[in-house]
This record gives C-alpha cells, structure tokens and sequence, in this order.
C-alpha cells in the first residue's frame, strides 16, 4: 500500500510539474513558429530536447556512485527548496500580491521581442528563433529532468515518473500543434501549488530518510506531509489576503 501510494504520488507530481514546464515553453515555441514558421521553431526545440537526454545520460549513470544517504539528503533537501519556492509562488498569487502568470501576455511579448529582432536583425532571424525555440526547452526542460531523477530515487520509480512526466510533455505538444495558440486556460497557478505541496512532501521525507529517520507509515507518511502543507498554504493564502489592521501613529 506504501509503495502504491509512493509511486503515484510522485509519477502524479512529475505529471503535473511536466505540464506546467512544457506550457511554459509551448508559449515560446508558439511565438517564434508565428514570426519565422516552425522549422527555425521545430529545430531549436528538438535541439534542446537532444540535449536534455545527453545531459540524463552523462549525469544518470553517476547518481549509482553516491551513497544512497547521501543522495537521498542531498535531493531531499533540493527538493524542498524547490517545491517551497513554487509553494511561495504560488500563494502570493493566489493572494494577489503578485500577478498571475499569464501565458497569453507572454505569447505576445515573445512575439513582439522577435518581431523586433525581425526588423533589426532579419539576415539572422532564422537563427535567433531557432536559439530563443531552444532555450526555452532547454530551460524548462531542465526543472523536469532535476524533478524526474530526484523522484525516482527509490528503485523501481524511473519507468513510472517518467512516464508521468513524458505523457505530460506529449500532451501539451499535441494540443499545442492542433490549436497552434498558448494553453491560457490551463489553470497553472493551482497546477504549480499542487507540484509545490507534493515536492515539498518528498521533500521532507527523503531529507529523513537521508538522515536515518524510521518515518511510520514508511512511505504513506508522504500522504501526511502533502495535507499539512497543503493546509499550510491554504492558510497562509487566507491570511495573505487579510487586510492589515495596523494603526499608523
């Protein structure tokens, strides 16, 4: 039951976490296919997709070689600063205090940035779409990659986080070249508060694993750790949204 709760939760997070990366890039991708067409596009993210998988299989085979407390350590502790950055994020906006990302303002600035490159660089736009295409694969691609091996530290994991994470991607990629326009209706900032709630949990648990600690429960402890964060976050919305009652002297 532990290891079936272990194993979705954390091929459910590499999903989600995946989805919203892969909308981000889209974005990115969609721009420069609208400026210069898709193969400058098509090119510089198949670019950073190859690289990506050179960079997991150059850096895979060494995560064998590391203590397995210390690596549980080590990505434990990554992913909670990970996760509570985008559990921060994500209360702020859901708070107001920051603005929602908007990915179809961001479809227009990117377009209008190459657009403006257009008129200043024009014998060398193919090329500079084709590099803006790439780093913004390469980019979000890297925050999967770090998510998908830091999940899959348990043994037997790796098939099914990945698997998460690439439905995700092909999903996205497949909407995006049937609708060819931003995915503005994905709700990212509670898809990012989920991602955020659930890598803090690993978080945390694979920390005390690092450490030693003999978690009850084994790995259902990580179902714990989400509702209390979860509940956390939905707190500090609540009181972020609060007026301040201070008086001024």
């Amino acid at each position: 039951m532990g290891s079936l709760a272990h194993a979705g939760t954390a091929m459910t997070a590499a999903f989600l976490a995946s989805l919203v990366e892969a909308v981000e890039a889209l974005t990115i991708v969609l721009a420069v296919a609208t400026v210069r067409g898709w193969r400058p596009a098509g090119l510089g993210a198949l670019a950073g997709l190859m690289l990506l998988v050179l960079i997991v299989l150059a850096f895979g085979p060494l995560l064998d070689r590391v203590p397995l407390h210390l690596l549980q350590l080590a990505i434990g502790i990554l992913l909670l600063l990970f996760g509570m950055r985008w559990l921060r994020k994500s209360i702020l906006r859901s708070a107001g205090v920051i603005p929602l990302h908007d990915e179809a303002m961001a479809f227009a600035t990117g377009t209008a940035e190459l657009r403006e490159q257009a008129r200043r660089h024009e014998a060398r736009l193919d090329w500079l779409a084709a590099v803006a295409s790439f780093k913004a694969v390469l980019l979000e691609g890297l925050e999967v990659v770090f998510i998908v091996i830091a999940l899959s530290t348990s043994r037997g994991l790796l098939a099914p986080v990945s698997g998460g994470a690439l439905a995700a991607c092909l999903l996205v990629a497949g909407v995006g070249f049937v609708v060819q326009r931003p995915l503005a209706r994905v709700p990212e900032n509670t898809l990012k508060f989920a991602v955020g709630v659930m890598l803090a949990a690993f978080g945390i648990f694979w920390t005390g694993e690092g450490l030693g600690v003999a978690w009850p429960g084994a790995d259902l402890v990580i179902v714990a750790f989400a509702a209390l964060f979860l509940a956390v976050g939905r707190a500090a919305v609540f009181l972020a949204r609060r007026p301040s009652t201070t008086v001024l002297p």
